[in-house]
């Protein structure tokens, strides 16, 4: 097996089993990598076809036999995407097979951009813009009519220097604050949440939601803190304030969501405390949310120096489990080299943590 069905296949193994799809997925769709070898294989795939949308790789030679197979594929209801296009006249058959088309907006220049569009204008497809790097890059590819956009511009801040946090911000960086301020105590805690409503309204609705199963209802903050105690309280009630921030782009909660939960499951693996890990990752994207230096926001924030070394420098225990996690967030297995945890572990507390992002969030909204 080459090293592209390897890596697929550890994909497929790894995540999507059984009812483990859904876990990740939630009500998105999935891309999946899929090399010649697999599309050809006469082994059914182990998902279903509303699940996910099959991508074609670039270095994928389109002759007859390989169009037979996506045709296949097709008639079973699966979905087509074409990688990396560059387009070739060779490619029309599976050009018309497709439903998505993702270009890498970084492979070509603006006029090689439009001369895309325009060849593919007239077919039945969406496109795709793959690596979208700037606000610019956003706009054009907009501008072309690109119907869907990936990249690290959308999970990465844009910095604005010297200038006031966005919308709602200020505030709830103010709650945040003081909600990791190691000298509040229960009364302060309990005061500062109840001064909000939405926000005691949303902290209640969540725990008594059935995601968290808790065997007694909580009909009030001081009932919260008694059963909960005051680090839990703390940590669901600066989620619940980070999900209020005003985001260009929502998938940045999601992630944090993601990250704290995977690395409050890890943290003992990594001698951190379980709530240190939490708040870790709940924190790990601020800068993006904030569109402010990462520094700046820190001077802000009562954090203990452990926390604050690791999402500055990823250093220390609590950096060490951050960069874990976003190594696998990231799919690159292959530089996870001093983990404690092996992959499959990894793979298993990262589908906990997506299901628990998913019923955590559709219970908040």
């Amino acid at each position: 097996m080459d090293t592209g069905d390897t890596a697929t296949s550890q994909v497929i193994s790894h995540t999507f089993v059984e009812d483990n799809f859904e876990k990740v997925t939630g009500n998105h769709i999935a891309f999946l990598n899929m090399t010649r070898n697999l599309l050809m294989s006469d082994d059914p795939l182990p998902f279903s076809p509303k699940h996910v949308v099959l991508e074609i790789l670039e270095d994928v030679a389109a002759d007859i036999d390989l169009v037979n197979a996506v045709e296949k594929l097709v008639a079973q209801g699966y979905r087509i995407a074409l990688d990396d296009f560059i387009f070739d006249e060779t490619l029309w058959p599976l050009i018309h097979l497709a439903e998505i088309i993702k270009i890498d907006i970084l492979a070509l220049n603006e006029q090689q951009l439009h001369e895309h569009v325009a060849i593919l204008e007239n077919s039945d497809v969406k496109l795709l813009a793959e690596k979208v790097e700037t606000q610019e890059q956003y706009e054009l590819c907009k501008q072309l009519g690109f119907h869907y956009f990936q990249g690290y511009f959308f999970s990465r801040p844009t910095l604005i220097k010297d200038a006031p946090l966005p919308g709602n911000a200020l505030n709830i960086l103010r709650i945040v604050s003081r909600l990791q301020d190691p000298n509040v105590d229960f009364d302060e805690i309990e005061e500062l949440i109840s001064q909000d409503p939405s926000l005691s309204y949303k902290l209640l609705k969540l725990l008594n939601s059935a995601s968290l199963a808790l065997p007694k209802k909580v009909d009030s903050i001081k009932r919260a803190l008694v059963i909960l105690g005051l680090k839990s309280v703390k940590s669901w009630t600066s989620l619940i304030a980070l999900s209020n921030v005003e985001l260009s782009t929502p998938e940045l909660m999601t992630i944090a969501m993601t990250r704290a939960k995977m690395c409050e499951q890890l943290s003992d693996h990594f001698n951190c405390e379980q709530d240190a890990g939490f708040l870790v990752g709940l924190f790990s994207n601020l800068d993006a949310m904030m569109k402010h230096q990462m520094d700046e926001l820190i001077e802000n924030l009562p954090l203990t120096e452990d926390v604050g070394r690791a999402l500055l420098n990823q250093t220390g225990n609590l950096g060490h489990l951050l960069q874990i996690v976003k190594l696998y967030e990231l799919g690159l297995w292959d530089d996870i080299t001093d983990s404690p945890l092996n992959i499959d572990q990894l793979g298993e507390a990262y589908i906990d943590a997506t299901e628990w992002t998913i019923n955590t969030q559709s219970s908040l909204y």
